[in-house]
Formats: C-alpha cells, sequence, structure tokens
C-alpha cells in the first residue's frame, strides 16, 4: 500500500509552524510497511484542497490527511472531502457530549460554531480524540482509505498511534504481526555507521534494517513481519546481536530513549546524584536533565558561572589557575568539575567551558569546548572543536556532555 500524507493550512505555508505531523506520521507508517511517497501541504482553500485530493487519488491508496477539523470558517477539511466523494456530514454524538463536558468542566459557555466539529463523515469510523475535541475518521470509498487526523501534534500523534494505526495494522496485516525495535546510536555519523554495516544492511529482506540521521545521533530501525511477536523478536534479536559486535561501542539506548533520558536512568538505577557548573551552556544541560520527570532524585543543582569573578567566588576555583591556563582550558573545566561535585555534595560533577561563537575568547577560536567529569573514580576532561553556529555549539556541547555522562556510568 502506498500512503499521501496531505497536511492542511495556511499557516504551514507561512512558515508560521512547522509540519512536524507528516514526520511522525511518515515515521509510523514506515513501520507497518506502508510506503509514503509524497507530502503535500495545500493552504486553507476548498478549491485548492480538492485539487490535491485528486492528485493523490491518482498515486496513493492510503490518504492522510492532518489539520482543518477546527471549530472556525477556514477549517474545511472534512467538508471538502464529503462534497468530493459525494458524501455528506453527520453528527457523533459521542463527540458532541465530549466538547459540552469540557465547556461545563472549564465553566465557559460553549458557542455554536463548537459543534461543527463534532460532524464526521457519514459511515466513517470514529477515530477518538482523548487530547482534544474534534475527532478523527477512519473512511473507506471504493479502492482507497481518507485518515482525517487533527492538526495539534499532541492530538494527531496519540489519535494515530493508538486510533489510527491498530486499524491499518489489522486492515493490511490480518495474518502477520509486524514488530520494530529501534537501536540509539552517538559518537559515529550516519555514513560511517552505514559503511560499517555495509555487509549486513546488503543481505537484509526479514527483518529489514532502516538507517535514519537526526541532529543529534544516528538510530536503526530493525523491523521484522511474521505470523507471532515471538518469532519477530528472534528475528530482531538475531540482527540486533549480529550489528551490536561492529558498533556496539556506539549504542546508548533503545527505542523512547534519549540521551537525556538514558543518563537520568543509569543515575536512578545507580542511585548516584549529580551537579553542574556552566559557563557557555548556561544553564542547558541542567534545564535539560531537569526536562526528565523525577530528575530531582538526581540532579542536586549546579552553579552557572559565565564570569571569571563568579568562577573565582561561587566556585572557589584558584585565580591563578585561570590566569596561568585560562577559562577555557582543561584545567579551568576540571576544576568546574570537582569544585561543584564537592560543593553539592554529589557523586558526580560536571564542569562545562568553553567558546561559543562567534568570536575567539581567551586565545582560544570559537568552537573550543572542554567538558570535565568528576567523580570518586577520578576526573576526566574532553576537547571539543565544533564548527556550528553559536547556539547550536551550546546546543551540541550538552549532547556530547550526556554522550560522555553515559560512558562514564555504563563503564
Amino acid at each position: 500500500m502506498n500512503a499521501e500524507i496531505i497536511a492542511v493550512g495556511s499557516e504551514l505555508l507561512l512558515g508560521q509552524i512547522t509540519n512536524t505531523n507528516a514526520r511522525f506520521v511518515s515515521s509510523h507508517l514506515a513501520e507497518i510497511g506502508i510506503n509514503v511517497y509524497y507530502h503535500t501541504v495545500v493552504g486553507d482553500n476548498p478549491d485548492r484542497l480538492e485539487q490535491a485530493i485528486r492528485i493523490a487519488e491518482s498515486r496513493a491508496d492510503l490518504i492522510i490527511f492532518s489539520g482543518g477539523l477546527g471549530p472556525t470558517k477556514d477549517d474545511l477539511t472534512k467538508e471538502t472531502i464529503a462534497r468530493h466523494l459525494g458524501t455528506t456530514l453527520a453528527m457523533d454524538e459521542d463527540a458532541m457530549e465530549s466538547i459540552e463536558a469540557y465547556f461545563a468542566r472549564a465553566k465557559r459557555p460553549m458557542t455554536e460554531n463548537n459543534r461543527k466539529q463534532a460532524l464526521i463523515l457519514k459511515d466513517s469510523e470514529v477515530l477518538v480524540n482523548h487530547n482534544g475535541m474534534a475527532p478523527g475518521m477512519f473512511y473507506k470509498h471504493d479502492s482507497r482509505i481518507y485518515i482525517l487526523l487533527p492538526g495539534p501534534p499532541h492530538e494527531i500523534e496519540p489519535m494515530f498511534q493508538f486510533e489510527a494505526k491498530p486499524k491499518l495494522i489489522r486492515l493490511l496485516n490480518k495474518e502477520n504481526v509486524i514488530v520494530s525495535h529501534v537501536l540509539r546510536f552517538y559518537g559515529i555519523g550516519e555514513a560511517e555507521l552505514e559503511h560499517r554495516l555495509d555487509h549486513i544492511l546488503e543481505k537484509q529482506t526479514n527483518p529489514t534494517i532502516a538507517p535514519l540521521a537526526s541532529a543529534s545521533e544516528v538510530t536503526l530501525r530493525i523491523t521484522a513481519k511474521t505470523d507471532t511477536a515471538e518469532e519477530a523478536w528472534k528475528l530482531i534479536n538475531e540482527a540486533k546481536e549480529e550489528i551490536l559486535e561492529v558498533v556496539g561501542e556506539y549504542l546508548y539506548g533503545y527505542d523512547d530513549d534519549s540521551l537525556t533520558t538514558r543518563a537520568v536512568d543509569l543515575l536512578k538505577e545507580q542511585d548516584k546524584t549529580i551537579a553542574a557548573a556552566e559557563s557557555l551552556t548556561a544553564g542547558l544541560f541542567q534545564s535539560e536533565l531537569a526536562s526528565v520527570p523525577g530528575a530531582s532524585s538526581v540532579l542536586a543543582g549546579g552553579v552557572i558561572a559565565y564570569n571569571e569573578e563568579i568562577k573565582i567566588s561561587q566556585l572557589e576555583i584558584d585565580e591563578e589557575l585561570l590566569k596561568t591556563y585560562g577559562v577555557v582550558s582543561e584545567e579551568t573545566a576540571l576544576a568546574m568539575a570537582g569544585n561543584v561535585r564537592r560543593k553539592f555534595g554529589t557523586d558526580y560533577g560536571v564542569g562545562l567551558t568553553g567558546v561559543a561563537g562567534p568570536d575567539a575568547h581567551g586565545g582560544q577560536p570559537a568552537g573550543t569546548v572542554w567538558i570535565a567529569i568528576a567523580s570518586d573514580a577520578g576526573s576526566e576532561a574532553f576537547k571539543l572543536e565544533l564548527s556550528g553556529m553559536r547556539n547550536t555549539n551550546r546546543i551540541r556541547t550538552v549532547k556530547l556532555t550526556l554522550h560522555y555522562l553515559i560512558r562514564t556510568l555504563t563503564r
């Protein structure tokens, strides 16, 4: 089955928001063996939307729409599709009750146009919206399937994953089970990873292995299609073992892991605590850790020491050390990590200092960064030579700090 995703909304064309929905839906369709050959974005115009539908019908068996299901006059997705397919809209009473209940809980009057959100394509299967008002729809017409989803990511993502995707799996793979498992790597580029695994990737059939690079990591998605979940996991584990024999040193996690969640989970599992002294990152590292629920059990706190005076007064770094080696140096990073660890009484201390850019500082070129990690086992420093824009360098520093922390925790 081939699919096309049509995102509806003039705000997408104006660049006011990014179309993350297409990326999310495409990744889940790939898991279940559905090819996505086209992404289309169209504004809030019924004629242009209908034209986009006709084009999609000429090349796709499955057409998925995101956006345009709301209460306002420019939300015309389901009306346009109904007219195009020669059907009508009907009121979904369950959705209407849910909308009315929301306004009652919020103690707000419900305007009449909110009733529009409960309208669905007649005879469509309703996709319940547990995170918003407008329900989605799963509609079969002739030889095609049309799936209508809301636009807000916090609504479309759970609706597709838990409502629409299971229906597609049952429809398309009645006698098969499809299981996917993601391996997450850091510290190796996509090209090098693929080069090292070329002999494995060339012979893949079932399971299939798909590499994917993002701004901060490389992933491999292993997907097996068999009669039972047990057989699928057997195939996945065999492939995983072969992959890790080659590039296992770069693996940091699986599936929904991130560098941040993995680092926090390891600290929790080992009952360890951490504090950070940050210069160029100005609190980004601590903020990243704090984005994980329960991080308070491992993150004690830290110091943002953005200038020399604070490094001396708050971190008690020897002024002579700074004069001798400079603010951006291995010695300063190690002193920051060790002193913040003692100051907060934690198991680990992190010190981050560097030149974010665009200009040089302290005789060091832009992109020069030192990361230090201190613990009872000793201290270690890592030098980076980054080449990105200012904030890109700061973000990469945080990601690499998490990478080195994970490596330290898994030795």
